[in-house]
């Protein structure tokens, strides 16, 4: 298993570390609760482990019943998905992404001109 795929989160990880980030620590019934879909226990119970190993949760012990907690943040998750899609699809150029949504009418230039404009905002706040 490389770096990228230990960075890189599956769908059905990403869908329960954005039930943790959203309801803070939980336990398997929790984050079961707080899916959008149905989903056997025991595959929550699961992927909460696979992602304690990957270490993006911690698990800590209560009563019977482990309860679990996003280590990783939303904004460090976004960025290894970006960078991972980059990587791959992209040769490492973010260049020829912004082409892509372009080329693809994804995005246009008045979109471009307002983010560049919110990014230089935020420059001269800090």
């Amino acid at each position: 298993m490389g770096k990228g795929s230990r960075e890189t989160l599956t769908k059905l990880e990403l869908q329960i570390m954005q039930v943790l980030w959203r309801e803070g620590t939980c336990n398997v019934n929790a984050v079961l609760a707080g899916m959008n879909q149905p989903l056997a226990y025991t595959t929550v119970q699961t992927m909460l482990n696979i992602l304690e190993k990957k270490g993006k949760v911690k698990r800590k012990l209560r009563g019977r019943a482990f309860e679990y907690t996003a280590i990783v943040t939303e904004a460090r998750a976004t960025g290894n998905a970006v960078r991972d899609l980059v990587d791959r699809m992209f040769g490492g150029s973010s260049e020829e992404l912004v082409m892509s949504l372009i080329k693809s009418r994804q995005i246009d230039a008045k979109t471009i001109a307002e983010l560049t404009r919110r990014l230089e905002e935020e420059r001269s706040d800090q």
